[in-house]
């Protein structure tokens, strides 16, 4: 459904270190999709056969930093284009063709949030979601959350959902209505198990920069789920990543936050339904990945 973040990927400067690393943590299976000779490599990491994230080269004239990055579903890239100027956001890379996969381009937000869209054609973004090892959430960590409101609106239809004790997440109306269709019963059992009223149509977190943090920046991260928590960050130290958050409870989860090798963090969490009376700390801790 255009407005929803449909694909993660990371670039790498050494991308085949990370293949190992990803695969030794979540048991991904990769396939390089580039043509024979080209000088760039881009791994789709696949579970069961499913598409579920993928790893690729650096892009050229970008800092050599690894990252991971969130792309959203839309209609038309070049439509997006017209909104994220209107609403102050910056173009960084202008609408183009990704072989017959698809049509992308990369924008920030006014805080400097670097994301991109994408326009589906014979790729059509991750096949397996909220399943461990797969893409669970993403997020926007950023400090001024009233800009991000009024521009995500803009361009993508959001608004939010407050949680309470700080926490918000991301809405686009009518989503929950997308999902019932393939998946009937959906809002209801949501309501049986707790979930706060419009969950359902939840497509991201917004978790504030705490004033603590000031060398942090305004960006996406990733989520992905697992069945351990504890035991990921276990494997994930063993694999040479590092854990920036020891494992802890938070509202409905367990969660941890890791950075690869190469420094690239992401979440990974574990669905917790005890937790879902927790105080709110979720917001302060993912705001470092």
């Amino acid at each position: 459904m255009p407005g929803v973040p449909c694909w993660v990927d990371t670039s790498h400067p050494d991308q085949e270190a990370a293949t190992a690393f990803y695969s030794g943590v979540f048991g991904w299976d990769f396939e390089d999709v580039m043509p024979p000779g080209s000088p760039s490599k881009y791994f789709v990491a696949r579970l069961r056969g499913g598409d579920v994230a993928a790893v690729g080269s650096m892009p050229p004239g970008g800092p050599p930093v690894a990252v991971w990055n969130t792309y959203i579903w839309v209609d038309r890239a070049e439509d997006a284009v017209t909104k994220v100027l209107d609403a102050g956001g910056r173009v960084l890379m202008e609408p183009f063709d990704v072989s017959d996969a698809g049509r992308m381009a990369v924008f920030a937000d006014p805080a400097g949030a670097v994301f991109s869209v994408w326009q589906a054609n014979r790729h059509k973004g991750a096949r397996i979601v909220n399943e461990p090892g797969s893409l669970n959430f993403n997020g926007l960590n950023t400090r001024d959350v009233a800009a991000a409101k009024a521009f995500y609106g803009s361009v993508f239809g959001w608004n939010t959902l407050d949680l309470g004790g700080g926490a918000e997440m991301w809405l686009l109306p009518g989503y929950g209505e997308f999902l019932e269709q393939s998946d009937p019963g959906l809002r209801r059992r949501m309501a049986e198990s707790g979930a706060p009223e419009g969950f359902a149509d939840v497509v991201a977190t917004l978790n504030p920069i705490a004033d603590d943090q000031p060398e942090a920046r305004a960006h996406w991260s990733v989520t992905f789920a697992v069945d351990d928590a504890d035991a990921t960050a276990e494997r994930a130290a063993e694999l040479g990543g590092r854990v920036v958050a020891a494992p802890f409870d938070a509202p409905w989860v367990r969660m941890t936050v890791i950075a690869d090798p190469q420094g690239a963090t992401f979440t990974a969490s574990k669905f917790v339904p005890e937790n879902q009376d927790l105080s709110s700390a979720l917001a302060e801790r993912t705001s470092v990945d």
